[in-house]
């Protein structure tokens, strides 16, 4: 009996990741902690596969250790920092009227009109059109404890706070002394904003009414201001305008003096950060080496200490509570969990268990670093992962996995459509490489892909293919390539250049004409800084080199593998046109292909059963063409 019921157990640990099973665990979102600061609490998204959305529940978990407890009271026991220290006044973002856009606008008579009116750049965003409606920072006075009526700080001024299209509240905050609201904005308007990064941190006076620009000496990003107990303001800037992955680094000023915190260390790109309570130092999130690590960085020293270290990614600072840090962590084989972290050694413990059950039944998949040489003699990190009980004396078939971005670092990330641990799940092997383009290596390695979108990097893909196919495992007859954004792109190029490696693609809003692309998209600094300009501009070489040598359009003579192209009909960032025409190519060329348009998703997937859709379509066609 003992024995049944042993091998039951090991059979039951060993069930392997499926779509299904991906779409039920709960996504782990930290909220803060609490005002007694005895509890963390947060929520926990779950998907609801028939009503076709994700449901939400409060928890709170003791700092200590222990049982989580659902609540309904989180305003209750979180401090709300939309009000003013002082406790006069609260702030919020509302979307203001500001131009007339709609036909409707122009027309009063003709109501039932359908039709915008533009006469500038930046007519759409991500996945919405321009509407002549701006978030507008509000200030609103306590009246006996609840906010009265709001002013707004921003009046008649065409601009966003929160920036568009995913910026939240950490865009706007209250001096630490109650007299300002500083918030984070580009106040620039249509096509002057599609060209440029220039974001600034403004600081608004509640007594004068005036509003001063604190960062105009910085012509890049300059975003997310937070205060510590002392007055010191801290925000993260990148320095280069037009240039959307440029090194972000931590900045403090005590209102006289800037200090940059972490310029002087090439491998640090700042993702995210929080004060320590003591006001001395900041905690802070980079990649290093195909991970996400937690930093401590001094002020004013400019100390920087690595706090944490290991194969997963630190993804979100929650909060500290005496010497204990609460941050979230993931890893290619686990979604985000709750974890302490002791500051003084790095010591991380899990605090929430959201899905230690569903993991206990499902295999995990090996993961182990690789070192491979590229064509430039560079040592290159590829992460590759086995299916659950790889074994060495069988042949699998084998996933290059491309990144997006270009510059979006490759880590130990846990996406709920690229899950890396599902694909080696399906029986296959995956190949990440780190390639040029992603932070974590150094401020070169990250740029050298910039106005070299089809160069090095696609070769970096190719060395990685290459040597992971030396391996007596590897049924290097039977190869496949996917990925999306940069990674789509990666795969439609790959397809003109791969020699017969591949025996199919998958493609995801990828880029496929640059031409068109410059046509269509919308944040127009990107193309300008990574194509190196428009494709009209005979004297730019950087730019006509972009246009012919990197546009996959160009090669698609030379395409001959099965190719399936997914694509969001309300990504205007990667615009829809980009699937339609390599669909097109395949299709007129004979070649065998598939097109699935996703008619309410935008450059993600975010509905449930869309997310099953892309997973089973994924596979299927896994099944049939490699």
């Amino acid at each position: 009996m003992l024995f049944l019921l042993f091998s039951g157990m090991i059979a039951k640990a060993q069930n392997l990741l499926t779509p299904e099973l991906l779409w039920k665990l709960g996504r782990v979102s930290a909220k803060g902690i609490s005002k007694d600061g005895k509890y963390v609490i947060f929520s926990v998204g779950t998907p609801d596969i028939g009503e076709n959305k994700i449901n939400s529940k409060t928890y709170k978990v003791p700092i200590s250790g222990g049982a989580a407890e659902a609540i309904t009271n989180e305003n209750e026991l979180l401090a709300d920092t939309k009000i003013s220290p002082d406790g006069k006044y609260k702030i919020s973002s509302e979307q203001v009227k500001v131009m007339p856009v709609s036909g409707s606008d122009s027309y009063p008579e003709l109501k039932k009109s359908n039709v915008l009116i533009y006469t500038s750049l930046n007519y759409r965003h991500w996945d919405t059109w321009e509407d002549g409606k701006f978030g507008h920072v509000m200030v609103a006075p306590i009246v006996n404890g609840k906010p009265g009526k709001a002013k707004d700080i921003m009046p008649n001024e065409p601009y966003d706070c929160p920036l568009k299209p995913d910026g939240g509240d950490e865009g706007y905050v209250w001096s630490s002394d109650s007299k300002k609201v500083v918030y984070s904005c580009k106040k620039k308007f249509g096509t002057a904003y599609a060209i440029s990064t220039n974001t600034d941190i403004y600081a608004y006076d509640i007594a004068t009414g005036q509003t001063t620009n604190l960062t105009a000496d910085n012509p890049g990003y300059d975003v997310q201001p937070t205060f510590n107990k002392h007055g010191q303001m801290a925000w993260l800037q990148m320095k280069r305008d037009g240039y959307e992955s440029d090194k972000q680094d931590l900045v403090v000023t005590d209102g006289t003096h800037k200090i940059n915190l972490t310029g002087q260390n090439d491998l640090v790109h700042v993702n995210g950060y929080k004060w320590a309570i003591d006001g001395k130092s900041l905690f802070f999130i980079s990649c290093v080496n195909g991970t996400a690590q937690l930093y401590n960085v001094t002020y004013p020293g400019a100390v920087i200490t690595q706090v944490t270290s290991g194969d997963f990614d630190v993804n979100d600072i929650v909060g500290q509570q005496g010497n204990t840090l609460i941050v979230t962590r993931g890893d290619f084989n686990h979604a985000n969990e709750l974890y302490t972290v002791n500051i003084t050694n790095g010591h991380m413990k899990q605090l929430s268990h959201v899905n230690d059950a569903a993991y206990s039944t499902i295999g995990l998949c090996k993961t182990e670093r690789r070192t491979v040489k590229t064509v430039d003699g560079k040592d290159m990190l590829v992460w590759v992962l086995y299916p659950p009980n790889f074994d060495p004396a069988k042949k699998y078939p084998t996933l290059l996995y491309c990144e997006g971005g270009p510059q979006s670092p490759l880590t130990q990330f846990y996406s709920f459509r690229w899950n890396l641990q599902l694909m080696a799940s399906n029986g296959y092997i995956i190949v990440a490489p780190n390639r040029r383009g992603m932070p974590g290596h150094g401020t070169a390695w990250n740029e050298e892909i910039s106005k070299d979108n089809g160069g090095l990097a696609i070769q970096d893909y190719l060395s990685a293919i290459d040597d992971m196919s030396k391996e007596s495992f590897v049924d290097k007859d039977h190869l496949g390539c996917v990925g999306a954004s940069y990674g789509g792109y990666s795969v439609y190029m790959l397809a003109g250049v791969h020699k017969k490696r591949f025996k199919t693609f998958i493609a995801h809003d990828g880029i496929f004409d640059f031409r068109s692309m410059y046509g269509t998209t919308e944040e127009m600094w990107f193309p300008n800084w990574e194509y190196g300009g428009p494709y009209w501009d005979k004297d730019n070489a950087a730019a006509q080199k972009s246009y012919k040598e990197f546009s996959p359009s160009n090669f698609v003579a030379n395409w001959d593998t099965p190719i399936l192209i997914f694509h969001g009909e309300k990504d205007y960032r990667v615009p829809l046109e980009q699937g339609l025409q390599a669909f097109q190519a395949a299709q007129l060329q004979g070649i065998k292909s598939k097109l699935i348009i996703m008619q309410d998703e935008n450059h993600w997937v975010l509905h449930p059963q869309n997310a099953l859709i892309w997973q089973h379509e994924f596979y299927k066609w896994l099944k049939e063409t490699i």
